[in-house]
């Protein structure tokens, strides 16, 4: 009697660790990581801003909007909560990036202000910011392309044989939204001089 029930056992072992219940596991994991490089990103960026704005304000006195809206749109990002619960809130999650896109257009925006203004482009405390805000775009991009790997190998695993099943019965995990393009990125930007 023994013996059969060190077999059962030995097969329910075998069984379990081919059922991809370790690897949803991992993945969701995976998900959870590469959201917190996102998060870190977008927070830099975010601390970056309130200096980068003062140096331009000393020079664009006038171009008050263009501030406004950069400050604005900071404090709009500022709002949301982010957190690891909003991976699982498809509403949240896109509030989330629409608000960063709109940081983004505003930021767009501050650049062509900048353009206008050479003693500014030449200020070395301009400059250094203007360098870590591009790197720190650079780096938000590359956070958000592994954060995309990372949900599509979860969202994959979570709907192949055998792990649907072990999902189905004991872990109940959702699929994950990815990051998508903003509206109106299929149109190139219009650049006039």
């Amino acid at each position: 009697m023994k013996k059969i029930i060190y077999i059962v056992l030995i097969f329910m072992m075998l069984g379990v660790s081919g059922c991809g219940y370790n690897k949803m596991q991992a993945n969701e994991e995976g998900v959870k990581a590469a959201w917190g490089d996102v998060e870190a990103s977008y927070q830099r960026r975010n601390d970056l801003i309130p200096n980068l704005v003062e140096v331009v304000k000393g020079y664009a006195k006038h171009e008050k909007d263009v501030l406004i809206q950069v400050t604005e749109a900071r404090a709009k990002v500022g709002s949301i909560q982010m957190s690891k619960d909003m991976l699982n809130n498809p509403q949240a999650f896109s509030q989330f990036q629409q608000a960063q896109g709109a940081m983004s257009t505003a930021l767009s925006r501050l650049m062509v202000v900048v353009e206008k203004y050479p003693d500014l482009k030449a200020n070395q405390n301009f400059q250094d910011l203007q360098h870590q805000l591009e790197g720190t775009e650079n780096r938000i991009n590359v956070a958000r392309t592994r954060y995309n790997n990372s949900v599509a190998e979860y969202n994959t695993s979570l709907r192949i044989f055998p792990n649907v099943l072990t999902n189905k019965m004991l872990l109940h995990l959702t699929p994950r939204e990815a990051f998508k393009a903003e509206a109106g990125a299929e149109k190139a930007p219009q650049v006039k001089f």
